[in-house]
């Protein structure tokens, strides 16, 4: 029987970080789960006993994600896994966006996932192992309309997460950013939040919703991803990146065909600057 693998997960209250809280506890592993309202954890904490740690964070508290992190590595003795999951989508078009929603957006998404990362970094360098797992999005290597802050996050977790992963190699740690589609979690619903709509895009935004629609297709099972994510933490080689849900290869092959075809046309504009 395999050693039972010690994770850290944040935003475990629900969605994602539940779902992967609850496969891990399952088959034996330990899991220091986070949530802002540690109570939402009270029963994986009645099921599980003490292979559960509840923690009470916001990650967007520098000081209290290296205490988190701290805390859990002296309970468990160790750190295998560490998921910076929490997170939110924010909507609004670029122009409706306010500095304070803009900002908010990528404290959580993007310095969140940061500081955590940076508080595992020692103690998985120590140990000459770990595995990061950054829940990034299909959202993280494409983008559409109305949601450009979330984009952002996304696309500056998946910057310095893929520079990360050259960094620590060769301490033993690998890295990989989770790009999941359309799934059915809370992260349209009550936890995202919505710019003051301008109108002048009016007409664009019931487009958009309607786009939305057709290209939405069946959401995905956060409870099946579960299987996804522990085939990945358990892989002897994970990869830096990896889809879930069926839709993502196919935006992602479109928007990089499209890029190339691109860059293609204009490489000889490319070539005029080099001089």
């Amino acid at each position: 029987m395999s050693t039972p693998k010690i994770w850290f997960i944040t935003g475990a209250s629900r969605g994602f970080g539940r779902e992967w809280s609850i496969a891990a506890l399952e088959r034996g592993d330990r899991v220091a789960a986070t949530a802002r309202d540690t109570s939402t954890l009270d029963d994986l904490v009645e099921k599980y006993g003490d292979a559960v740690l509840p923690i009470e964070l916001d990650v967007t508290d520098h000081d209290a994600d290296v205490a988190a992190v701290g805390r859990a590595h002296e309970h468990f003795g160790r750190l295998d896994v560490v998921v910076n999951n929490a997170g939110y989508g924010h909507f609004g078009f670029v122009e409706e966006l306010t500095e304070a929603e803009f900002r908010a957006q990528m404290e959580t998404n993007v310095f969140g996932a940061m500081w955590v990362t940076q508080a595992a970094l020692p103690f998985l360098r120590e140990q000459g192992s770990g595995h990061i797992l950054q829940v990034s999005s299909i959202g993280g290597i494409s983008a559409f309309p109305l949601v450009g802050a979330y984009h952002a996050s996304k696309w500056a977790l998946e910057g310095f997460s893929q520079a990360l992963a050259q960094e620590v190699a060769g301490f033993g740690i690998h890295v990989t950013l989770i790009e999941p589609g359309g799934f059915a979690t809370d992260w349209g619903g009550s936890s995202a939040s919505r710019s003051a709509g301008l109108p002048a895009y009016d007409a664009l935004r019931e487009q958009v919703a309607e786009q939305r629609k057709q290209r939405g297709g069946t959401p995905g099972d956060p409870t099946a991803s579960a299987a996804a994510v522990l085939r990945i933490v358990d892989a002897e080689e994970p990869p830096l990146r990896a889809f879930l849900g069926s839709a993502p290869l196919g935006i992602a092959k479109a928007d990089y065909e499209s890029r190339l075809a691109t860059w293609e046309q204009w490489q000889d504009n490319a070539e005029l600057a080099q001089g």
